[in-house]
């Protein structure tokens, strides 16, 4: 049976599936819940299973039967399975159970995805021509979980570097349903932190000549944070960063001894990046020199730039278009200013990363909720058509690195 009808064959389980993830959302790196329905998912599958040590964390190797070249070929399949700490206003009837956490970025539907992966592949082990590796991650909501996984050997898992590695992402607006998103080169961007406390002197809100105010100083500093990447970033290179946190004081009388800025920074390039790392400092202290006050400006870089492989997105569009046809394809001509920690796996192997539209089929993709919000909602729709693509995926690099392979002699005969 051909591989997107035997998904389809799926769908219900997988969208059962999903709504038990979604009903137990879990934040960071510790999703016992999750890892164990994970496992129960893959039991009784020839899989063989590494838990996290740091996390709960779940590699699984499927290894192939039908290899004939002299280094087995290895391709990596990931999904997140981390929610966020948002409160659900979706009003689903799989709502999450769980005061404060969500899926509200879509990852119950990534790990559901690779779960159904998971049995379609299992199916066909015997004609795998390499091995399969599942990376199912947690922590990827701002703690990193995969430089966690990387550094416990996921990628080494078949007992050699993968070849390959494809991640997916749905999104619940953007593109029409079911609309699969490639882009190669630079696809997301980076994504750093910034915090920064003003160290002033408080005093009474009649006298601030004998205090140090450092809330008009970090109203000064928001907006001239602004006018600098407008005016020492070029617009065709951009830098999208944005306040989230402006907090001082206690009472509207009292001067208070600090005030604190928190922004998230996203640029598009690695030049652009180390620029901002020096910029932003020398601005805001200086503008806290020019009021008589001290910053601690604390610069965290978190995901570097998402960039995909050339080659591996074009393999990517190839399955995609022979598996669900050209109108199913949508190439996008600029990045999205989200960050993903799967550019930690890009950076080590080959890979691509594919957005899938999964906005409900009567809602309008311009102005539907978008991921983090309370308010977005994901269709269980496009469960068999992932599935079915990261099994796919898998599946056609293998069959060409092991072709790639057989056409490489073994060894070189002595002269």
């Amino acid at each position: 049976m051909p591989i997107a009808a035997d998904a389809r064959q799926m769908q219900e389980d997988l969208a059962r599936f999903r709504h038990d993830l979604h009903r137990e959302p879990e934040i960071g790196l510790q999703l016992p819940r999750t890892q164990e329905k994970v496992l129960k998912a893959l039991e009784g599958l020839p899989y063989e299973i590494t838990l996290g040590k740091e996390t709960t964390s779940v590699t699984a190797v499927l290894r192939g039967g039908a290899s004939t070249a002299a280094s087995t070929p290895a391709v990596l399949l990931r999904a997140d399975m981390d929610g966020l700490p948002v409160q659900e206003k979706t009003g689903v009837d799989y709502t999450s159970t769980i005061d404060g956490a969500m899926h509200a970025c879509g990852h119950d539907l990534h790990t559901s995805m690779l779960t159904g992966a998971a049995t379609l592949l299992a199916e066909r082990r015997h004609r795998l021509a390499g091995d399969v590796v599942l990376m199912f991650q947690p922590g990827e909501e701002g703690c990193d979980g995969a430089s966690y996984m990387i550094r416990e050997g996921v990628l080494d898992a078949p007992g050699r570097r993968v070849d390959a590695a494809y991640g997916m992402h749905v999104f619940s607006s953007l593109e029409p349903h079911g609309t699969f998103c490639t882009k190669p080169g630079v696809m997301l961007s980076a994504s750093d932190g910034l915090v920064v406390t003003v160290l002033g002197a408080g005093g009474h809100g009649s006298a601030p000549h004998s205090a140090k105010d450092p809330v008009t100083a970090a109203a000064e500093m928001v907006t001239a944070l602004q006018v600098m990447v407008t005016r020492q970033f070029n617009m065709f290179d951009p830098v999208v960063l944005s306040v989230g946190v402006l907090h001082a004081g206690t009472k509207r009388n009292v001067i208070p001894e600090t005030a604190r800025i928190e922004a998230t920074i996203r640029t598009f390039s690695e030049e652009n990046r180390q620029r901002m790392m020096d910029a932003v400092p020398r601005l805001l202290k200086g503008i806290a020199a020019a009021h008589g006050l001290d910053v601690d400006v604390d610069y965290q870089q978190e995901y570097p730039l998402t960039i995909t492989d050339q080659d591996e997105t074009h393999t990517a569009e190839k399955v995609i278009t022979e598996l669900f046809g050209d109108s199913r394809l949508s190439r996008w001509a600029t990045p999205l200013s989200g960050s993903e920690d799967f550019s930690r796996v890009l950076a080590e192997v080959p890979g691509t990363f594919v957005g899938l539209s999964a906005v409900p089929q009567d809602a309008d993709h311009a102005t539907s909720p978008f991921n983090h919000s309370p308010y977005a909602t994901f269709d269980d729709g496009v469960l068999a058509d992932g599935a079915a693509l990261y099994a796919e995926l898998a599946i056609s690099r293998l069959d060409a690195l092991a072709a790639a392979g057989a056409r490489v002699p073994a060894s070189v005969p002595a002269l």
